[in-house]
């Protein structure tokens, strides 16, 4: 018996579309998957971007406002893709309106904003599944078998860099994304925040970090009207950038090791160049997002001029399997959210966590206000987590 699920998705930007894409896909891959979602209702308060998501993808109905899909008895789970300035709202009037929510990091601006929500959800007795899905590939749940099995020894150091050029354009538009206030730490929950929950997925908890920040590009133009994505605003009137370009951090972990994350939105000649070195004293594995499906994996007793083989993920490593038949066929983004779509539907299904969750969003958020307070003061600062 399989049970039908309705479900909305707040905000139809790019992430809206693909969590939209992934509730259609995820049946195709996990058949067995006890819940069908049912695209009941899309919320857009962008005119007639909501009617054309519903004409293309088939939710329903549509609405302007938010709140419609909060009192919607038809929609018991929602996907927040809405700017992050509004997560804390409308993530928390969902949970208290009884529905499930996945919604996008970071969850808020601020740890006490993802707080707020993890807080809504677990009184409400609802699911909330996070939007960190490079901790989805294969490889990378791949790489963290490998680290926990003892095969490249003690862990010493890692290295996560997200470096992008999504804002590098001098003419990209002066959106909601570059001020304070409704963009909050700018790269940090951006990318940064990726590279928090993938540096704790491989070696667990960050205890206390120093970093630097700076903002390159320090005016932009206002745009005319709605954007989408990174838009050009060419000719427009410049208004200040209030928020982070690059951020860069040291990082100390529980276990000992030693960390750096770096982040950068306005990386001219890098698109999406996203991974990780994790060393440890008898080898070393690395992973890079543009090479989503391969390993560099240095293993052995030779230490000194050790060689590094490339891995192919296949159908025993993470998901894998439920996408391709055999190793080195190529995965893709969106295949990313496709797993996080079954992962959250699995929990709604079980009334069990699977995959990222409220707890792993308020210990991100609470890396990135250190990294802030850091920043700010020039000095180390603690990583506080939920407390």
């Amino acid at each position: 018996m399989v049970d039908t699920l309705g479900v909305a998705v707040v905000g139809f930007g790019w992430m809206g579309r693909v969590h939209t894409q992934a509730y259609a896909r995820v049946r195709h891959h996990y058949p067995q998957l006890p819940l069908v979602p049912e695209l009941v209702t899309v919320a857009e308060e962008v005119p007639g971007r909501a009617e054309e998501a519903a004409a293309q993808f088939g939710f329903a109905s549509t609405a302007r406002d938010w709140r419609e899909v909060a009192a919607d008895p038809r929609v018991k789970a929602v996907s927040i893709t809405a700017p992050n300035f509004l997560h804390r709202e409308i993530g928390v009037a969902m949970a208290e309106a009884g529905k499930h929510i996945w919604i996008e990091k970071p969850v808020g601006l601020s740890a006490e904003d993802a707080r707020a929500v993890a807080d809504a959800v677990a009184t409400a007795g609802v699911q909330g599944t996070v939007g960190f899905n490079y901790r989805n590939a294969p490889a990378v749940e791949a790489a963290r078998e490998l680290i926990a099995s003892g095969e490249i020894g003690t862990v010493t150091h890692v290295r996560v860099r997200l470096f992008s050029d999504y804002a590098a354009h001098p003419e990209s538009a002066l959106t909601w994304r570059y001020e304070r206030e409704r963009g909050g730490s700018g790269v940090l929950g951006d990318l940064a925040s990726h590279g928090v929950d993938l540096a704790r997925f491989l070696l667990g908890d960050i205890t206390s970090l120093a970093a630097d920040t700076a903002v390159f590009l320090p005016e932009r133009a206002r745009p005319a009207g709605a954007t989408a994505g990174h838009s050009r605003a060419a000719g427009g009137e410049l208004g200040p950038v209030e928020n982070e370009d690059y951020v860069s951090c040291l990082l100390r972990f529980a276990s000992g090791a030693r960390g750096v994350l770096e982040a950068c939105r306005v990386s001219v000649g890098e698109q999406n160049n996203y991974g990780f070195e994790v060393h440890g004293t008898k080898g070393a594995v690395f992973w890079d997002f543009r090479r989503m499906n391969e390993l560099g994996v240095s293993r052995g007793t030779t230490y000194q001029d050790q060689s590094v083989t490339t891995v192919y993920v296949g159908p025993g490593d993470g998901e894998f399997a439920a996408f391709q038949p055999g190793a080195a066929n190529a995965m893709g983004y969106d295949d990313l959210k496709v797993i996080e779509a079954y992962r959250f539907l699995t929990s709604v299904a079980e009334g069990t966590a699977h995959g990222a969750t409220l707890t792993d969003a308020v210990y991100s958020a609470a890396a990135l206000d250190a990294m802030a307070r850091s920043a700010r003061s020039g000095t180390w600062a603690e990583v506080a987590g939920r407390a």
